[in-house]
């Protein structure tokens, strides 16, 4: 078996894991869950640990008990703690502002930019150059942040653009003469 896979997940104080039917249902002070299981895997509750078990000794069915287990303790993190991606914007006039469930990007297009914020996911702006994606599914978090640095990915020659917070341009050398 893998060795994620083998590792055992540890249910938190205020947390509630439900399994019926090949559906686990993680519900916590942050929100619920909800996911199906792969054929492959098997997935037993047991004194606030979870553990996934193997179906048959196949490559595949190694693979996705890792999977599983991964998946899993990613929704059991996200109801108790919930995850958070940091964007920052590098340029002249590129900003952001958020209302409501619309982010407003000023990106240096002739036109602004309005992202239409998913439902589960919360979107901040602490200052005009920061945004902050924040949700319980970390999936969803991370797709909605890949999504906004979509718009305008940071170029090599200046690093102009959306960025993560921890992401590192390695910037180009300019033509010579």
């Amino acid at each position: 078996m893998s060795r994620i896979g083998k590792s055992p997940i540890n249910i938190p104080s205020g947390v509630e894991v439900s399994l019926a039917d090949k559906v686990i249902e993680v519900s916590g002070p942050k929100g619920k869950l909800k996911r199906e299981i792969h054929n492959l895997s098997i997935v037993s509750i047991d004194d606030n640990i979870i553990s996934v078990n193997v179906v048959n000794n196949s490559k595949k069915s190694i693979a996705m008990s890792g999977t599983t287990r991964a998946l899993i303790n990613n929704m059991v993190v996200g109801v108790s703690n919930g995850f958070e991606k940091k964007l920052l914007l590098n340029g002249v006039g590129y900003r952001a502002q958020s209302k409501g469930k619309i982010l407003n990007l000023t990106l240096g297009f002739s036109h602004p930019v309005n992202y239409a914020v998913p439902e589960g996911i919360n979107i901040e702006t602490p200052s005009q150059t920061e945004i902050v994606v924040s949700g319980i599914d970390k999936q969803l978090v991370g797709q909605v942040s890949a999504d906004v640095r979509a718009y305008r990915p940071p170029e090599p020659y200046k690093g102009k653009g959306i960025k993560y917070a921890d992401e590192i341009i390695i910037k180009k050398e300019a033509k010579k003469k």
